[in-house]
């Protein structure tokens, strides 16, 4: 597995080259960006490319920044966006791509499956004319099950099921280390996976308080808090998982420096991959 970062819990990071420079600094292997902005910042992608790999650091995922949860006239004009971001993805050697599904909708939940199936197979689609995987993000807080006005899903068993009715072979999981505990899971739900069915993994933690009471604005940083991520790993490692674990702190804004949070997201990186038996 390699390990990943984003810029979510690590404060004002600065540009991609700062953020690319302390992963590398730090040793993590792969950091979540928008290889567009990338490529943007650095002049061209051959210079792009020739920073990450000076500083052994790949891409791990890209966002889907398609709209697809409200409007066809939305969605279909960011479908020209997808094709940009694709391109530029594959141009920095990056081959996945995620969104998150909310676990409840305010439009009748059964219209909003119909159109979402549609939605999401024509981007896996175009993803997927670019070798480019994409990755469904199930999120497990119980608060936001009833933040709008229908349920819709929350449970990898149930995006399993969407993923086979989307039923483009590019499509997988985004599998969040805080949706896995906050739906009540544990190891052996893991090892009821294959590794293909999972595009990308986010690692994080949560507080010691009854998991009904968990909420998604308050993660702690990896093996911070109550999470068996040990196990987590060890799941992962057994069904032969060797993809990014990227670490995505949601959290309010913490008042330490960059630097100092990514320092203190690799200690605790060595803190879980340790007691996982992993190095």
């Amino acid at each position: 597995m390699l390990k990943g970062l984003s810029r979510a819990g690590l404060g004002e990071i600065g540009n991609d080259e700062q953020f690319i420079e302390l992963a590398s600094k730090y040793g993590f292997q792969t950091v979540d960006v928008d290889a567009k902005g990338v490529i943007a910042h650095f002049g061209g992608a051959a210079q792009a490319l020739e920073f990450l790999q000076q500083k052994e650091v790949t891409i791990g995922s890209i966002g889907l920044s398609v709209d697809w949860r409200s409007t066809d006239e939305l969605f279909l004009a960011g479908l020209s966006g997808l094709v940009v971001d694709a391109e530029a993805a594959v141009a920095l050697g990056c081959t996945r791509c995620c969104t998150y599904v909310l676990p409840s909708v305010d439009m009748n939940a059964a219209h909003f499956m119909v159109l979402a199936t549609k939605r999401l197979r024509l981007c896996a689609q175009i993803l997927g004319a670019f070798g480019i995987r994409l990755g469904l993000e199930f999120v497990g807080p119980h608060h936001l099950r009833t933040q709008w006005k229908n349920p819709f899903i929350w449970s990898m068993e149930d995006t399993l099921d969407w993923i086979d009715a989307i039923g483009e072979p590019n499509v997988g999981l985004l599998f969040d280390s805080y949706h896995w505990y906050t739906n009540g899971s544990n190891v052996a739900d893991i090892e009821k996976l294959r590794a293909d069915q999972i595009v990308h993994v986010h690692i994080n933690d949560a507080p010691d308080v009854p998991i009904a009471e968990v909420m998604d604005g308050e993660r702690l940083f990896t093996g911070e808090g109550v999470i068996d991520l040990a196990g987590f790993l060890r799941g992962l490692h057994a069904i032969n998982y060797l993809g990014p674990v990227a670490q995505e702190i949601l959290a309010p804004a913490a008042t330490d420096s960059p630097e100092e949070l990514v320092a203190r997201s690799q200690a605790g990186f060595t803190k879980v991959f340790k007691a996982a038996g992993l190095e």
